[in-house]
C-alpha cells in the first residue's frame, strides 16, 4: 500500500515534462543543439522533482538522482528541493524534509535546493510558505531567485511582455520587502535576478536575444536581470565560447554583476563536483579565471560579511564579488 500511494502521489504531483519544451512555452529557438540542452534541463529538474515526490527516504531520491550525468544532476537537485518542499506544504505528512535535505544528500546542493525551494513557493498558497527565519540567513535569497524563475518561465507575458512588479512582495518579510522611494525592494531585485535567469530559457540561450530583451526593462531593473543571465549562461549552458565572448561585450557595463553570478554558478557546480567542459569555458570567459578559483574568489568574498542592515548581508556578499571582478577586468585568458 505504501509503495501504490507514493506512486499515486508521484503522479498527483509531479508536472508533465511537456511543460518545458520550448515549443509548448512559446520560447525561442536557436538550435536543436541549444534545444535540447534547454529541455533536458527541465526533464532534469522534474525527474528529481518526481524522485522527492515519490521517495520514502531522502536518500533514496538522491540515490537516484546521484546516476544522472554531472551535466544535468544538478538540475535534478533543484527539482528534488522543490518537491520536498511542496510535501513540506501539504497538509498531511512531515514537515520537515526540506531541512533533513539540507542537512543531508541535499547539503553540497545547497544552492540549488534553495533555488528549487522559491519554486515550490510559487505553488503552494502563501499561507504554506516556509518561515524565512528557517533558512539559511544568507542563501535564503535563492528562494526568490527560484520564485522569480518560475514566474517569469511559467508566466511569460505577465513578467517579460508587462515588466510586471509586485507591490509589496510578503517574503521574506521586514524592511527588504518594503518598497522604498525608488519603486525597488530587495525581495523585488532577488525576484528580478531569478526573472533574469529565465530569460536565458526564454531566449533559447540567444545572448543578443536576450540582451535586447533585457534592454527594454527599466534601467534600475537592468543589473540584476543581466546578472541572473550571467548565473545561467554558466551553469545552464547552451552557448559556446565565441558566443559567449559576444554576449560579454554585449552585457557593456554590467559585466561585473554578470562575472559575480559566472562565480556563484562555479562555486555551486565545484562545491557538487560537478564541473564541466563548459563551465571551464564560461568561468574563463565571464571570470578570467578557472572555475576553482573564480569559486575562490566568492569563498574569499564572503569572509566577515556585516550583519544585515542597509541591504542584506547576501547583497553585500555580490558587490564584493562583482568588484572583484571590476579590479580583475574579467578578460578571457
Amino acid at each position: 500500500m505504501g509503495q501504490a500511494w507514493r506512486a499515486l502521489r508521484r503522479r498527483i504531483l509531479t508536472p508533465s515534462t511537456s511543460e518545458t519544451l520550448l515549443d509548448v512555452r512559446g520560447f525561442h529557438k536557436k538550435s536543436p543543439e541549444a534545444q535540447q540542452n534547454l529541455e533536458t534541463v527541465g526533464a532534469s529538474f522534474l525527474e528529481g522533482y518526481a524522485y522527492a515526490a515519490e521517495a520514502a527516504t531522502i536518500s533514496e531520491a538522491a540515490e537516484k538522482m546521484d546516476k544522472i550525468e554531472p551535466y544535468y544532476r544538478g538540475f535534478a537537485y533543484e527539482g528534488a528541493g522543490m518537491g520536498f518542499a511542496v510535501r513540506d506544504g501539504l497538509p498531511l505528512g512531515p514537515t520537515n524534509l526540506t531541512e533533513k535535505f539540507l542537512a543531508g544528500e541535499g547539503d553540497i546542493h545547497n544552492y540549488m535546493v534553495y533555488v528549487g525551494i522559491g519554486w515550490a513557493m510559487a505553488r503552494l498558497p502563501r499561507f504554506r510558505w516556509p518561515k524565512a527565519d528557517t533558512l539559511h540567513p544568507l542563501l535564503r535569497w535563492l528562494v526568490l531567485d527560484g520564485y522569480g524563475f518560475h514566474q517569469a518561465y511559467f508566466k511569460t507575458k505577465r513578467y517579460i511582455d508587462e515588466q510586471y512588479v509586485d507591490p509589496r512582495f510578503p517574503w521574506p518579510g521586514g524592511e527588504y520587502s518594503r518598497t522604498p522611494d525608488n519603486g525597488t525592494s530587495y525581495a523585488n531585485r532577488a525576484l528580478d535576478q531569478g526573472i533574469g535567469r529565465a530569460m536565458w530559457f526564454i531566449g533559447g540561450s540567444d545572448g543578443e536575444l536576450v540582451a535586447k530583451m533585457i534592454n527594454k526593462f527599466p534601467e534600475h531593473r537592468r543589473e540584476d536581470l543581466f546578472a541572473g543571465t550571467g548565473l545561467a549562461a554558466t551553469y545552464a549552458g547552451g552557448a559556446d565560447e565565441s558566443e559567449l565572448l559576444r554576449y560579454r561585450d554585449l552585457v557593456g557595463k554590467y559585466r561585473p554583476v554578470v562575472s559575480q553570478a559566472s562565480a556563484f554558478a562555479s562555486e555551486a557546480r565545484v562545491r557538487a563536483g560537478l564541473v564541466i567542459p563548459h563551465t571551464e569555458i564560461a568561468s574563463r570567459v565571464f571570470c578570467g579565471l578557472s572555475p576553482q578559483d573564480a569559486a575562490q574568489v566568492t569563498h574569499d568574498a564572503r569572509r566577515g560579511l556585516p550583519a544585515d542592515g542597509e541591504l542584506p548581508a547576501y547583497e553585500v556578499w555580490r558587490q564584493r564579488v562583482a568588484g572583484q571582478f571590476a579590479s580583475l577586468g574579467g578578460v578571457s585568458r
